[in-house]
């Protein structure tokens, strides 16, 4: 080490700083002050300090050893005045080390704050990402936050901006007049008479400056929101929840978000649905709000405040379209988040009936019935969705919910298609969310004659359709008729049936080869069948009150 150098430096064991130590301890109090105390302990010519959590790190330290080489002098900007402050403050470069230090430099620069020009402000702002704890310790961010909510203020088209005192209206037009709160002992200026509550009630309904706010890092943004007073479940303005809910789209279209820095955003993502409940279906539509489900969802929201905006959609859910629905599963295995819709479906049933279950809406409960089915329709392909998932988003509404079951049946079908290698017992299990007597009379003869329905399903869904069978049509065709014949319709009156009653016959001769397919069954069940299709086909009547085998 050269003669000239008698000190070294290590800051956060990074990099060592070879210095005089005359010229370094004549401005840095904390420096001179951790020398005298080594003297004292031992006599020797070369120390060595180490300065571990510098603000700025080696870079800040580099700027503070050319100040002090420079004879206390070095030009200070808008991009580095904060750095220099938080160095100056942390090494103790006051004016009682010596006349007009760092520090005092320092905060001569900042008094203008409030003149700076808006990109000035951003510069500033974004500087202190890097020692972000030292800006926010020494007061730093606040001052510079107030300088900003006083710009977006000043260039509001808004007239009348501050609602306060004469004396806060006359001084309005000074920049500083924004200023939420000054540093106290160590900045040496006054109070301003304007609160960050003000400040939050006189921001104006404008998006000019989302766009360059939306650049800062998110803690800073989240002091931000603390320093207004309008931070997590305080937040009730809604130009700042536009704004964060501005800021998050924009995190996640850019993917900066990911897996190490995801809880920087989880508080503003907090803060953006305690703003969206507040003013809640008054200003957002359910469209809209699942616009903002679909933006929060993966920064890690609380369970309670991701029930409260899964609350407030489920209670307009009748409101809702396909497209709505259909909200990406992330990392759950299903392309589609169908616990979401499980539970949205519930919270409507919860909040549109009354505790026994009468009191619904039925308009907007069969609305919601159809949205549910094309819903089906849609997820039914997907290879990782299971029947248990299938048979929840069927089953989480009333039966009163569906005048036709249709398009359950189409869902199913769909589902049996996609996947192909389901057991017999499960496609059963599948069909079981059926209501047989609600199926048009084309769809049980389309089940009937699907391969992929289990013929016991068939078999009931046929049975159901008994009750729509027109009997006055159906006469014996004498008094001595045996129990085994049966004449399905008078030969005299044959051209004057319809073609529904036609259908309805081709239907009932279906059933009769339905049987000789299920004579492959085993036996027991072979009795059963033929008892049962002899009872369909002889009493129909009877048929009707036969119970159902599955």
């Amino acid at each position: 080490m050269p003669k000239t150098c008698d000190l070294q430096i290590n800051i956060d064991g990074q990099q060592i700083f070879f210095l005089k130590e005359k010229v370094i301890s004549k401005y840095c109090g904390r420096v001179k002050k951790s020398l005298n105390h080594q003297k004292r302990r031992c006599h020797v010519k070369d120390f060595g300090i180490r300065i571990n959590d510098f603000p700025g790190g080696p870079d800040g330290f580099e700027l503070v050893s050319r100040f002090c080489y420079n004879s206390g002098k070095i030009q200070i900007t808008v991009a580095n005045a904060c750095l220099l402050h938080c160095c100056a403050i942390h090494l103790g470069m006051t004016n009682e080390v010596f006349n007009n230090n760092l520090l005092h430099q320092t905060e001569t620069f900042l008094k203008g704050i409030y003149y700076w020009k808006w990109n000035d402000i951003l510069v500033s702002l974004m500087s202190c990402k890097l020692f972000y704890t030292y800006a926010d310790r020494y007061g730093l961010l606040e001052r510079i936050i107030c300088a900003l909510l006083g710009k977006i203020t000043q260039n509001s088209d808004t007239n009348n901006l501050l609602t306060s005192s004469s004396s806060a209206s006359s001084s309005s037009s000074s920049p500083e007049s924004f200023s939420a709160k000054r540093l106290s002992s160590s900045t040496k200026t006054t109070t301003s008479t304007t609160t960050p509550k003000k400040i939050r009630s006189t921001l104006p309904n404008k998006a000019w400056w989302f766009d360059d706010v939306a650049t800062l890092p998110p803690k800073i943004i989240e002091k931000l929101f603390q320093t207004i007073g309008a931070y997590k479940a305080d937040n009730k303005n809604l130009i700042l929840t536009r704004f964060l809910l501005h800021y998050l789209k924009i995190a996640t279209q850019t993917k900066v978000v990911n897996s190490s820095n995801s809880n920087e955003y989880a508080a503003l993502a907090e803060t953006a649905v305690y703003g969206v409940i507040f003013v809640g279906k008054k200003i957002f539509s359910c469209r809209g709000l699942f616009w903002v489900l679909r933006i929060v969802s993966g920064f890690g929201l609380s369970r309670g405040c991701r029930t409260e905006l899964e609350k407030l959609i489920g209670g307009m859910l009748e409101q809702a379209t396909l497209d709505d629905l259909l909200v990406s599963g992330h990392d759950m295995g299903v392309y589609y988040d169908v616990n979401l819709v499980i539970r949205l479906v519930r919270l409507f049933v919860d909040i549109n009936c009354s505790d026994d279950g009468i009191g619904v809406c039925l308009q907007k409960l069969k609305r919601v019935g159809r949205l549910i089915d094309k819903y089906l329709r849609e997820i039914s392909p997907d290879q990782n969705l299971k029947i248990s998932k299938f048979l929840g988003v069927a089953e989480c509404l009333p039966d009163s919910a569906r005048d036709c079951y249709d398009g359950v049946y189409k869902a199913i079908d769909i589902y049996l298609e996609s996947h192909p290698s389901i057991i017999f017992e499960e496609r059963s299990r599948l069909c079981r969310c059926l209501n047989y007597s609600k199926l048009s009379f084309e769809a049980s003869k389309d089940l009937a004659k699907n391969p992929r329905i289990p013929p016991r399903v068939a078999m009931q869904a046929l049975i159901s359709q008994q009750s729509k069978i027109p009997t006055s049509e159906f006469v014996p065709e004498g008094p001595r008729s045996k129990s085994s014949q049966i004449v399905l319709y008078n030969e005299a009156n044959r051209e004057s049936f319809s073609q529904e009653k036609k259908d309805v016959r081709l239907s009932l001769e279906g059933m009769q080869w339905k049987v000789i397919e299920l004579e492959e069954l085993p036996k027991e069940m072979n009795g059963e069948v033929s008892k049962l299709f002899t009872n369909v086909l002889l009493n129909p009547v009877r048929a009707r009150s036969s119970p159902r085998f599955c």
